[in-house]
């Protein structure tokens, strides 16, 4: 049975990680970078689901051979599909980590409001179409800002709804946490020993306080510099979630201290909005009417 220790969990509790392979997206910067490179300290092999391929290989050169690249834009459902047909084999472990944060308003290549289409849209296709090749768990970053979120179920993407960046950003997230819990709820029901995980960061410094194009980026890099924890210790829940071999299916790691901004990762709780069976079931029917990809559970 699973127990947290009394002690700080750390990089150097990773156990052994020779054999298994870890697909990590948005690994190349902030949290995703920080989670490969502890990975692949780890012994695993990383493959870095990125845009920024020319970036991803001076990583992949940097870290070893156990690294490897392959072009992902979540943006883009034509890419994702190209990514998941082209990956040979199997992975243990799928990290959906890439995300944007409180960004102008945009549009994905497929018409999706840009925060839900990369942070939860982009990562509940790629899950789906690599479901059958998945053998241990799937890791989603949610975000204590879920704790804000609202799912508009009647209109996702903002097309009559006002658009305000933390509104969605706060949707997107919750999102992130429903979808990783109904998954779980899915894999128990279909008898698959897969686990669906979840984690946050809590207060981060990565670029993701550099993205907004407004005031509040220089707001951020002050808060960064006098509030954040370092994104390595940002990484630690994702690690966590990823490797601890009797965590439960379910399970939501973030950081032990005071708001869960910072601290060592444990499991933590989430608001009652984010267990809501029903809704959880209707966002995800909504998600495969848009992605128009369905699991194979």
């Amino acid at each position: 049975m699973f127990r947290t220790s009394p002690a700080p969990w750390t990089t150097a509790d990773i156990p052994p990680q020779q054999g298994r392979t870890v697909i990590v997206t948005g690994a190349t910067s902030g949290l995703g970078l920080e989670t490969t490179r502890a990975l692949v300290h780890a012994g695993a092999r990383v493959v870095l689901a990125v845009r920024d391929t020319v970036r991803g290989e001076e990583i992949a050169s940097e870290l070893g051979g156990a690294v490897s690249v392959r072009r992902l834009d979540l943006a883009d459902l034509t890419s994702v599909r190209e990514f998941a047909a082209g990956f040979e084999g199997t992975a243990d472990v799928l990290v959906n980590n890439a995300g944007l944060m409180a960004v102008p308003f945009s549009r994905t290549a497929d018409g999706f409001e840009t925060q839900l289409g990369v942070n939860f849209l982009g990562h509940f296709a790629l899950t789906g179409l690599l479901a059958d090749r998945i053998t241990d768990r799937v890791v989603t970053l949610s975000s204590v800002a879920h704790r804000m979120g609202r799912i508009g179920i009647d209109d996702l993407n903002f097309e009559r709804r006002r658009y305000e960046r933390w509104t969605a950003y706060g949707q997107s997230k919750l999102a992130c946490l429903m979808f990783a819990y109904e998954l779980e709820h899915r894999f128990v029901a279909a008898g698959s020993r897969l686990r669906s995980m979840a984690a946050h960061p809590g207060y981060a410094a990565t670029n993701l306080q550099s993205r907004t194009e407004s005031v509040q980026d220089a707001l951020m890099g002050v808060l960064n510099k006098v509030v954040a924890q370092s994104a390595a210790a940002g990484a630690l829940p994702t690690l966590f979630a990823a490797t601890v071999p009797d965590l439960p299916g379910g399970a939501y790691i973030g950081p032990d201290g005071i708001g869960e901004a910072r601290g060592n990762p444990r499991p933590v709780g989430s608001t009652a909005a984010s267990h809501y069976r029903r809704m959880q079931r209707a966002l995800w029917e909504r998600a495969e009417e848009l992605t128009r990809v369905t699991y194979p559970l």
